[in-house]
């Protein structure tokens, strides 16, 4: 694992864009932060650019570092969630442009897979995760599933879970609004 983790950070370090396993599905990934690799992303996907796409982060207390105001009841659902869970907050800062949603927002998870949390941790940004699938297309719920369209189009496949069969759950979604509003976009 370590070997690949130092692949995939030295790819994200350049502004690369990798093919990962998530705690989740296979995602096309890239430093949240960099603006031309996020870009790079909508391009592969043959995605318009008005659809957001959501951030791994390895650590819940991270979140402020990207949200101006981080709801109380987000810590609450962090913290008693038994899946993955993808939060959408209000004011997103500190994030390329172009992954920040036209109303301000950013959905973030807080990552469980081990890979992940080591990924992110090392190079201590957000990731983008995307489902490694061109736009309007299933999600791949596997690697043998991932079109050569789009492990051509990536410039690292981490070696790492390949060889998995199962087919994890999506994450739920859940829009936290400003004033405490919560709505539940996918359960």
């Amino acid at each position: 694992m370590q070997q690949e983790i130092k692949k995939a950070l030295e790819v994200l370090q350049n502004g690369g864009i990798i093919l990962y396993p998530t705690d989740t599905i296979w995602g096309i990934g890239c430093d949240a932060t960099n603006e031309e690799a996020v870009k790079r992303i909508y391009k592969i996907k043959n995605r318009k650019d008005a659809k957001s796409m959501l951030l791994l982060i390895g650590l819940p207390q991270r979140i402020s570092s990207y949200v101006a105001e981080v709801p109380d009841i987000a810590w609450d659902l962090i913290d008693y969630t038994t899946k993955p869970l993808t939060i959408i907050y209000a004011g997103a800062k500190n994030l390329a442009k172009n992954v920040i949603a036209t109303d301000g927002s950013i959905g973030i998870r807080v990552v469980q897979d081990e890979f992940c949390q080591k990924l992110i941790g090392r190079l201590k940004k957000p990731t983008v995760s995307t489902s490694a699938n061109i736009s309007g297309e299933s999600s791949p719920q596997k690697f043998d599933d991932i079109s050569e369209e789009i492990k051509n189009a990536v410039d690292y496949i981490v070696n790492w879970r390949q060889e998995e069969t199962s087919n994890p759950p999506p994450s739920s979604i859940i829009k936290l609004g400003v004033n405490g509003e919560v709505k539940i976009i996918r359960e």
